[in-house]
């Protein structure tokens, strides 16, 4: 069994081989062998072809190791793809504990690369050593001096305390350096590659309990094991945060069989499921370097809706603060009387007070008015906007006058030049304040703050309540009726109806139901109905009903359901399926024959608590419509989310069951109503 702990041989080793080292300055051997030079606990070269014990060249692991008395836990392979297992085999008979295998030419070049790969996985799982790679180019550890880099510019990379784990070394030394121009040093910083063993959820596991980490920076291309990284991720977030950012926004699957498939892409269900197990997920790579630095140091307590402070030394700015916390939904309220009273004995009348605070210039009162909106009970983060006036004003004095750090954490702006400015930086971030250079940046940070913030406060929430038993799933495809006495069955509302399967049939089912019906084919094999003209709606009269049947005979239907029309309301799309990455999720969006253009969804994995739940008709883009647009009915949230948590422990419970779809569920005056349902199972599909 492969724990974190093996990987202290590869982040902190005792000792260092280059396997495969060369005398032309220019290969991958000479260059590695020159970052690792320096190192404290030492680093031997190796090359079985050219060994010159003499020059301290070596022709193996073991023969380095006896000379120099010395043990090497860490091994770093700079050798072609078909020489990388035999190079792996031997650094582990001289006692090599880790490798960093380098080179490409594996997998991704077809069969004869994936016969490396596979040789490479062999030698690994024999021996049980870890490896990081191949296809990388390798990690840095600042504070113990290890660059195991073949880029030059790594090993000046500064020592810090946010730990970068990324898919590629190339975006993992780009995550490295932009972190170090903004002031702000990593623990470690690792490129995966290929990963044939060492994957993301293992840094992550590392990095849990890594005394020099305080957050982390995660870059996901692919999720070989997609509940271990879940499970890696809540352990990290339990004790720091973890700021995460997906590569494949515009990938495009095969559509599913049905709305929830279709919608439910590996991408948003990647993003969603690591926003569910607590980290902050951010659109691109300048978001997560903004993000994960203030978070490095502060982090909010756990709060449903955190509120915001802003303090502004120039109107404009601070306008823009303002414009982009509230878009995103952050809170941004009223200051109470108390603290207007204080901070109107030190500004001007005309300045505006309420919240965001405007200044007119910083001055000798800027630290009262900030210790005065910290102190606001409504205010749980501060964040304020300066530009750099060396001669008249310290900002590091301010800042320290105002109390910062205190209970409430604040993100200080700071515009200006660059050499003004990261001075200024510096030296604040020495009293642990966390700072930013302009407008977005801060919002970025603050957005992540309040983002780990409501995280923490949803993991807490209680479950919800959810079928004691689930109906048994049939090893064949569901009709419309039968789905439908499924959800009855879960505790899911839909309208009263009839099975028929003649006109005489449906003529007592106009009656027995009153008012208007709709008349739809029932036939498990078709799930989009309307496309095929098997819907008639609003059928009032026998001779409307005769003709609606006449329609559906001619397009093949045998059977019909006859079913009460539903008041009219806004309608979702509400599903559970098989994610093939995380296993049962729930997806919620706007529903009706526009569902799959629009794309407007929330997903979680299931199970799902309450708050989880709760929040996802929050996180459409589309939820103004919910709260009663224009007279319509309201969402209950709490019925919404009893429906959700019942379909995703349908799933849980029954491993033969693959999907549930209710397109549409109806937003009605009495409650929801699901008015088309589609129930797969996997012995349907085998």
């Amino acid at each position: 069994m492969r724990t974190a702990t093996d990987l202290r041989a590869l982040f902190a080793p005792r000792g260092v081989a280059v396997i495969g080292t060369s005398r032309n300055g220019t290969k991958l051997g000479a260059v590695m062998a020159r970052s690792l030079a320096e190192y404290p606990g030492g680093c031997v070269l190796v090359n079985s072809r050219n060994p010159d014990p003499a020059d301290g060249v070596y022709g193996s692991v073991r023969e380095a190791v006896e000379e120099t008395g010395r043990p090497v836990d860490l091994a770093v392979l700079c050798v072609p793809a078909a020489a990388s297992a035999d190079a792996l085999a031997e650094a582990a008979e001289g006692g090599v504990r880790a490798v960093v295998a380098c080179a490409g030419g594996f997998g991704e070049i077809g069969e004869s690369g994936a016969a490396h790969e596979r040789a490479l996985a062999d030698v690994v799982e024999r021996t049980g050593v870890r490896l990081l790679g191949p296809n990388t180019s390798g990690f840095v550890v600042p504070g113990r001096g290890v660059v195991a880099s073949f880029v030059p510019a790594a090993g000046g990379v500064r020592s810090g305390a946010v730990g970068v784990v990324a898919a590629s070394g190339g975006v993992n030394h780009a995550l490295a350096f932009a972190l170090a121009n903004e002031g702000t040093g990593v623990s470690v910083a690792a490129g995966i590659g290929t990963g044939i063993d060492v994957t993301a959820a293992d840094v992550l596991e590392y990095l849990a309990s890594d005394k020099a980490t305080a957050a982390v920076a995660l870059h996901i291309e692919t999720v070989p094991d997609g509940p271990r990284l879940l499970a890696a991720v809540r352990a990290v977030t339990a004790a720091k945060p973890v700021v995460a950012l997906v590569v494949g926004r515009s990938d495009v699957g095969d559509f599913a069989r049905s709305h929830t498939g279709a919608l439910a892409t590996s991408w948003r269900a990647t993003r969603a499921a690591l926003r569910q197990a607590g980290a902050v997920v951010v659109d691109d790579e300048r978001e997560l370097v903004d993000a994960v630095a203030v978070l490095s140091r502060t982090r909010l307590p756990p709060a449903a809706d955190p509120g915001i402070g802003v303090i502004t030394a120039q109107a404009g700015p601070g306008l823009l603060l303002v414009d982009r916390l509230r878009a995103d939904g952050l809170r941004v309220p009223e200051l109470s009387e108390v603290t207007r009273g204080r901070i109107a004995e030190v500004l001007p009348p005309l300045t505006y007070q309420r919240n965001p605070v405007d200044t007119g210039r910083p001055d000798a009162g800027f630290a009262t008015v900030l210790r005065a909106v910290a102190d606001d009970p409504t205010i749980d983060v501060l964040v304020s906007y300066t530009l750099t006036e060396p001669d008249t004003v310290d900002l590091v004095s301010i800042a320290q006058e105002a109390g910062l750090p205190g209970s409430v954490p604040a993100v200080l702006t700071v515009g200006g030049l660059e050499d003004e400015t990261s001075a200024v930086r510096e030296q604040l971030h020495k009293i642990a304040v966390p700072t930013a250079t302009t407008p977005a940046a801060a919002v970025n940070a603050v957005r992540a703050l309040v983002a780990d913030s409501r995280a923490r406060h949803r993991a807490v929430s209680p479950a919800i309540g959810t079928p004691q038993a689930i109906p048994e799933v049939p090893a064949r495809a569901m009709d419309e009726a039968e789905a439908k006495a499924f959800l009855n069955a879960l505790g899911i509302r839909t309208p009263p109806s009839r099975v028929c399967t003649s006109l005489a049939e449906a003529r007592q089912a106009l009656r027995e139901l009153g008012g208007a019906v709709a008349v739809k084919i029932l036939d498990a094999g078709v799930l989009h109905k309307t496309e095929l003209g098997g819907v008639h709606l609003g059928v009032r009269t026998e001779e409307e009903l005769a003709e609606a049947v006449r329609a559906l005979t001619a397009i093949g239907a045998q059977r019909y359901l006859v079913e009460s029309m539903a008041p009219s309301g806004v309608e979702l799309v509400v599903g559970a399926r098989r994610d093939p990455l995380f296993g049962p999720v729930v997806l919620v969006g706007l529903g009706g024959t526009a569902a799959e253009a629009l794309a407007d969804v929330s997903i979680r994995v299931a199970p799902v608590n309450a708050a989880e739940a709760a929040a996802m008709p929050g996180e459409l883009a589309g939820s103004a419509l919910l709260d009663g647009w224009r007279g319509s009915p309201a969402l209950d949230r709490d019925e919404l989310a009893r429906i959700v948590a019942a379909l995703g422990a349908a799933l849980v419970a029954a491993p033969d069951l693959e999907e549930i779809d209710i397109n549409p569920l109806r937003v009605t005056g009495s409650g929801l109503l699901a008015l088309d349902a589609v129930v797969t199972s996997r012995q349907e599909e085998s």
